[in-house]
């Protein structure tokens, strides 16, 4: 059986070629991806923070722990159904009007729907009217993601230098990391000025208001996004698409058309991706502040450890997230995006197992589950943002890499957390099943890379 590879597409025209100067200074091209990804993942940080330490008390409350756990996973699990939603709507105007004012717009109903949750009134309140209100606002989250990332990831490669696209693409994929540390390092000050006798819970005056403080932030990191972004100007690519008349009225209808193995292919290589993704960050906070053995029978047993003390993990294995990051750039470049993604994905296969002795090894061994979890991470993510868009001629690469990023969210990170929960749960509190998760979803996306083929030298002009 035969590999399926990319469509062929046609040659981009003379003044279109990969030589041609880009169309905007470097140092703009790396801001104006890195600052965008970096507000939409803090922003979905601050949720997936909220969803593990706030929302099961405020939003959801139920006699039964777990359950209430999972609810307000649900909701964040939203948001991922809404992502392809996002992927499509965005992908047909950046690829019908361009990337810039698509960009923007993704980016202003963001920072709107973060915003809002910061004056959402709770259950106490309103009743299920705060539920509600908070599933709406985190589907719109979902929407504006969906169609953040492909843009960013475009405005990076679609300027890069010749022999550099995975470079330039781990700049939108460095806000991740970036994001992240923010989210959490601004809830872990927050924590520490209102601290709580309980190391197991939020104080009051932390649910009642303190909370509140990281989502209604946005909003000055969503101007300084927005002056950023607005500076740009359309790549070449997409410039010289237009003007050779090459673009398409109906880019969904073209990708599905012409280029669905590629959507195919492309979500699958994500998989793994998502799903170490949403374990390591949203996963693991429940499950290390959870107490060794728990009073309320309810709760599942977990590390034990205090808020303030497993956010502190967190944030340091996080760096290494993000100089992987880095890193897997160079290494894509130089080796090919397919043959290093193997041998990462071998790695998470192998991490997956690896689970219960790392985890049962004291503060050393979480402490090497994280650093070797986010190093991975770092490796698998980086990639990502050259791999999906050149996947995809210019004239449907923002709806086809959109589309993969984001339907790959639903198979991977909108029911990760909830699976997750349920195998920890099926464990008795042992996160065996987890790990065992996360090996058969990597070896699903080492499937799908043996059947690809490399994209390092495609033309990103055609």
């Amino acid at each position: 059986m035969s590999a399926p590879s990319p469509s062929p597409t046609p040659q981009a025209p003379p003044a279109a070629s990969s030589s041609s100067a880009p169309a905007n200074p470097r140092s703009r091209v790396i801001l104006a991806s890195l600052i965008g990804t970096t507000i939409e993942f803090y922003d979905f940080y601050v949720y997936a923070t909220a969803a593990v330490l706030v929302f099961p008390h405020l939003f959801f409350p139920a006699g039964d722990a777990t359950t209430a756990l999972l609810q307000s996973f649900a909701v964040f699990g939203a948001a991922m159904v809404a992502r392809p939603i996002g992927a499509v709507i965005f992908g047909h105007l950046g690829d019908k009007h361009g990337r810039k004012a698509t960009l923007v717009g993704a980016l202003l109903t963001m920072g709107i729907a973060t915003f809002a949750i910061g004056l959402l009134p709770t259950y106490l309140m309103v009743g299920w009217l705060a539920p509600l209100l908070l599933v709406i606002l985190r589907i719109a989250q979902g929407f504006a993601l969906g169609g953040e990332w492909s843009g960013a990831a475009l405005v990076a490669t679609e300027n890069a230098p010749k022999g550099k696209r995975a470079w330039y693409g781990t700049f939108p994929q460095l806000g991740a990391p970036i994001g992240f540390i923010i989210a959490n390092g601004l809830f872990l000050i927050i924590a520490a000025a209102l601290p709580s006798d309980d190391p197991s819970m939020p104080s009051e005056a932390f649910l009642e208001w303190g909370w509140r403080i990281p989502f209604l932030f946005s909003v000055v990191m969503v101007i300084v996004g927005l002056w950023v972004r607005l500076r740009l100007v359309e790549s070449t690519a997409f410039s010289s698409a237009s003007a050779a008349g090459k673009l398409t009225k109906l880019p969904l209808a073209t990708v599905f058309q012409k280029h669905w193995r590629q959507l195919v292919l492309g979500t699958f290589f994500m998989l793994a991706t998502y799903v170490l993704f949403y374990l390591m960050t949203t996963f693991s906070l429940s499950y290390g502040r959870s107490p060794v053995t728990p009073e309320d029978p309810t709760v599942q047993p977990g590390l034990g450890y205090s808020y303030n003390t497993f956010v502190l993990m967190l944030i340091a294995g996080v760096v290494f997230f993000g100089i992987f990051t880095l890193i897997s750039g160079p290494l894509a470049d130089r080796w090919g995006r397919r043959k290093t993604l193997i041998w990462v994905t071998l790695g998470i296969i192998v991490f997956g197992l690896l689970w219960v002795p790392l985890l049962g090894a004291g503060t050393v061994g979480v402490m090497a589950w994280l650093v070797i979890g986010f190093s991975l991470m770092g490796l698998t993510f980086g990639p990502m943002g050259a791999l999906l868009p050149e996947l995809f001629p210019t004239n449907v690469r923002y709806t086809g890499s959109g589309i993969s990023y984001n339907v790959s969210s639903i198979l991977g990170a909108a029911v990760a957390p909830f699976i997750a929960v349920a195998l920890w749960s099926a464990g008795d509190g042992s996160p065996f099943w987890v790990g065992v998760y996360l090996a058969v979803m990597a070896v699903l996306t080492l499937i799908a890379l043996i059947l690809s083929t490399e994209t390092k030298d495609v033309d990103i002009d055609a």
